[in-house]
């Protein structure tokens, strides 16, 4: 914002006051407007001349500027930079999210066909600073008619996550602070017992023990005897037989680390010993 802070204003002489005159952002127009306010009376020399302005009336004048916000980051951010549209920083948005060094996103597939389906036609027009708990309110309202609560809460994210990704270039910090509330967007509660968890049938783990042989086995029966996710087998650290498939030793309670590095969802399975 170089070419818009940093204004001390300039003084002139108007009907009796000096005046101080300075250009200022103004929302829904690209050009800036000028601003003038009266400082104080005119100040006459000897012979009757007005007298230049003195260091307490130029104080003053620059008093009257920053009070205006004409100079404030704030304003600036919230007035010039508040126009982008939520449609054009979204594809900003996905091209850092695909291409930054930090957890990249490596298919944004899901992410477009939520945003080209649902959220661009509802609010893809709509300026950035726009974009809060209100406005996006009859969009969720709308999702929840043909879409799951955990999917609907998700989508939410994706609009959040492209507000927050519009950062002051000084600070690193996002423009448009938004204090997100589900309860005034009316969001759905997501019932973790009613989510969808695909799981096979007895017969079909039963094919999948019959028609395989060695560590490939083994690894079907834990993980039809334990319950454990794959990711969580294949972290274990007993190590499997090649030559039975079978654990090398006998454990009747595991501790299972997922990742196997972290000591975040930590959990306990227990292992029969007819494993």
């Amino acid at each position: 914002m170089s070419r818009r802070s940093g204004q001390n204003g300039t003084i002139v002489i108007q009907s009796g006051f000096y005046r101080v005159r300075w250009r200022m952002d103004v929302e829904g127009q690209e050009e800036r407007i000028n601003m003038s306010a009266k400082i104080v009376p005119v100040v006459l020399d000897k012979l009757g001349n007005p007298k230049p302005p003195s260091p307490e009336i130029r104080r003053k004048a620059r008093g009257i500027v920053e009070q205006s916000g004409a100079n404030s980051k704030e304003h600036f951010n919230r007035v010039v930079l508040g126009e982008v549209s939520f449609r054009e920083q979204a594809k900003v948005y996905l091209q850092w999210a695909k291409t930054r060094d930090r957890e990249p996103i490596k298919d944004i597939s899901s992410i477009e066909a939520a945003l080209n389906k649902w959220i661009l036609p509802e609010i893809g027009d709509l300026s950035l600073g726009a974009i809060n708990n209100i406005t996006i309110k009859p969009l969720v309202d709308k999702m929840k008619k043909s879409l799951s609560a955990r999917t609907v809460n998700t989508y939410v994210e994706y609009i959040q996550q492209v507000v927050a990704s519009l950062k002051d270039g000084e600070t690193g910090e996002p423009i448009h602070r938004r204090k997100w509330d589900s309860t005034v967007m009316d969001l759905p509660v997501v019932n973790q017992r009613q989510q969808r968890r695909p799981s096979l049938k007895v017969q079909a783990v039963n094919k999948l023990v019959t028609e395989s042989k060695g560590k490939e086995q083994a690894l079907y029966v834990l993980l039809g005897a334990t319950g454990m996710r794959l990711s969580e087998a294949l972290a274990l650290k007993p190590a499997i037989s090649s030559t039975t498939g079978v654990l090398s030793k006998f454990v009747s309670k595991l501790t299972v680390t997922f990742p196997a590095s972290s000591t975040i969802s930590r959990r306990t399975v227990l292992i029969v010993r007819s494993i």
